[in-house]
């Protein structure tokens, strides 16, 4: 045995989650109670095959780290500034009134003010690695409610901070010391060490993964993908700030690189293996002792806790507002205490803010608080979603197999209808993807064969034939869902031509920034056609009105051009351009129209 103590904590991990998450997922629990439970088996209460569970949590909560900066990779700068009224008034509404209802149920306790304060900020956390692996299994996080969940995780993060700097003040006999010197120098250092990093990583970091990239060697890129999120989880921890917090700031200051996709596909295999260790020690920390012991307190504090913020929640979704079918899913996920709140139990135990045998419950309940999220979830959505929204039907993905066509159309709507009947009068057979099942089965009535499926799947794009077509004719009905085929296109098939619809000038926009090869408006041409019919009948010559629509079109082309060009900066430099575009216009038709308004007899003399 001790010959292979190395491997013996590793291959009970890993048999733990390979045999218990799979069931899990199968009985649509999700994965995340599958590796609580898998913790709560191996652990000290459970076989007792693993012990030192506070030893592998520290390890694994760098799991935690990485996904918070794979977060900040989906979030540019303009994006984070776009979120800022959520981030600080529905995150900061959600922290200000759990943390004032859970004190006060702390004082009705009978615990004194400083103790009751601290536990109600610890309690008012929730777990964001617990609440994102739940929207990020679900495919949730575009949505208004994914969205305004991830907001209030993000404040929480931020939030840690003054809580921390806070817990000396509401330590006994903190008085003085609270407000010393070193005080300020702690807090310059933890300016300092954010400046740092927001500097370094806008103007050193582009440069330095340049050269790590020029190297060829992807595994010295993995290397530094991982020493640069380490590096910048170490640097915050030095200063006692939120490492997840320090990998968020380096992952949004590399969104708008062009390695950002690299660093993902890198990343992403360590995040998931260490998220999966993160919940399994998380499991294997509950305290059943306490639970054995005073079973009824335990109970009530654990379900106090969940509908306390679940009333807090919902009434948040209420008021924000979120659509009315994802306020129960918003309340839910993020019911359970989190991570940061054992940290900050942790340090308030040092400070004697806290007593040993209270940090302990309050740690104990935090825990199994996270054991209820998935079960509630798990209940809603087997047993009063499908009531609230009736049944779903689900089918599967038809198979696509012998496709060796030169056109994928995907999306066989009113544009990639006309595009597809184009080609195929013309002898040219496409492979067709839609994801509306209905649809389908009308289209089929027709004869036209289109394969159900999301095309935003790389085994289906593959499946289809994208690495021997031609060209992909993007043509679906859902802007971000385009933008994703796009990146995955560019990623895994260079060489394939995409030529895409775009909804309005916008998407038009980002699509031309991610490389499409022609991208169209739909609704353009036949607008610009109805706009010169328009100008017919209110007593323009035809010629007169299709020199109009056609300077309109060149104006309109030489603009798009012109905020291209500075679609990464900020929207009021947008709006000025197209402001300034509109005026030069506007002159520009004035003088053609006094131009066909004179007599032209004298250009004959």
């Amino acid at each position: 045995m001790d010959d292979h103590g190395l491997l013996y904590g590793p291959i009970l991990y890993l048999a733990a989650a390979v045999i218990t998450v799979p069931v899990f997922k199968r009985l649509g629990l999700g994965a995340v109670l599958g590796y609580l439970v898998a913790g709560v088996a191996i652990g000290p209460w459970g076989l007792g095959l693993i012990r030192d569970a506070d030893r592998i949590l520290h390890v694994a909560e760098f799991g935690v780290v990485l996904l918070l900066f794979l977060i900040g990779l989906e979030l540019n700068p303009h994006r984070l500034w776009a979120l800022r009224r959520p981030i600080l008034g529905l995150g900061g509404a959600q922290v200000a009134a759990t943390t004032i209802a859970l004190t006060a149920a702390g004082l009705l306790f009978g615990l004194d003010g400083r103790a009751a304060l601290v536990a109600g900020m610890g309690l008012a956390l929730s777990s964001t690695a617990i609440a994102l692996q739940v929207l990020t299994e679900r495919n949730l996080l575009p949505t208004p409610g994914g969205s305004a969940g991830f907001s209030v995780l993000l404040f929480q993060d931020i939030a840690v901070i003054p809580m921390l700097a806070a817990l000396p003040l509401l330590a006994p006999a903190a008085g003085l010391e609270g407000a010393s010197g070193p005080g300020w120098l702690e807090a310059l250092a933890r300016l300092g060490v954010i400046g740092a990093i927001v500097v370094g990583g806008h103007y050193l970091l582009r440069p330095v993964l340049r050269l790590i990239a020029a190297t060829g060697l992807r595994e010295i890129f993995t290397s530094f993908a991982l020493l640069l999120v380490m590096g910048t989880a170490a640097l915050m921890q030095t200063v006692d700030l939120s490492m997840a917090l320090g990998a968020f700031l380096a992952g949004v200051l590399l969104a708008d690189s062009e390695y950002r996709h690299a660093l993902e596909s890198d990343i992403e295999p360590f995040k998931g293996l260490l998220l999966g260790l993160f919940f399994i020690a998380v499991g294997m920390s509950i305290d059943f002792g306490l639970l054995l012991d005073r079973p009824l307190l335990i109970l009530a504090l654990v379900m106090g806790l969940v509908a306390i913020k679940v009333t807090i929640l919902y009434g948040l979704a209420v008021l924000y507002p979120l659509p009315a079918p994802q306020r129960p899913f918003f309340a839910l996920v993020l019911s359970q205490g989190g991570e940061f709140a054992l940290v900050l139990f942790s340090a308030a135990l040092g400070l004697r803010g806290l007593s040993p045998e209270l940090s302990g419950l309050l740690m104990g309940v935090v825990a199994l608080s996270m054991l209820t999220t998935p079960l509630l979830l798990g209940l809603y959505e087997g047993l009063i979603e499908p009531r609230l929204c009736g049944p779903v039907e689900t089918r599967p993905m038809d198979p696509v197999e012998g496709q060796d066509h030169s056109v994928i159309v995907a999306g066989f709507g009113r544009v990639g209808q006309i595009v597809a009947r184009l080609l195929n009068a013309n002898g040219i057979e496409t492979t067709i993807l839609d994801h509306d099942p209905e649809h389908i089965e009308t289209i089929r009535r027709f004869g036209f064969k289109v394969f159900y499926g999301d095309a935003a799947r790389l085994d289906l794009l593959r499946a289809a034939g994208a690495d021997r077509a031609r060209v992909l004719v993007l043509a679906i009905d859902d802007p971000a869902q385009a933008l994703k085929i796009v990146e995955l296109v560019r990623d895994h098939f260079p060489n394939l031509s995409i030529l895409a619809r775009a909804w309005d000038v916008f998407h038009l926009l980002q699509l031309q920034d991610k490389g499409v090869t022609q991208v169209e408006r739909e609704a353009f041409e036949g607008a610009l056609r109805l706009g010169e019919s328009a100008l017919n009948r209110l007593g323009f010559g035809a010629w007169a009105a299709k020199q109009a629509a056609n300077r309109f079109r060149a104006h309109d082309q030489a603009l798009l051009a012109d905020l291209l060009a500075h679609f990464q900066e900020d929207i009021e430099v947008r709006a000025t351009i197209s402001a300034s575009a509109r005026e030069r216009l506007r002159e520009e038709m004035e003088a053609d129209a006094a131009f066909f308004a004179e007599p032209r007899d004298q250009d004959w003399q």
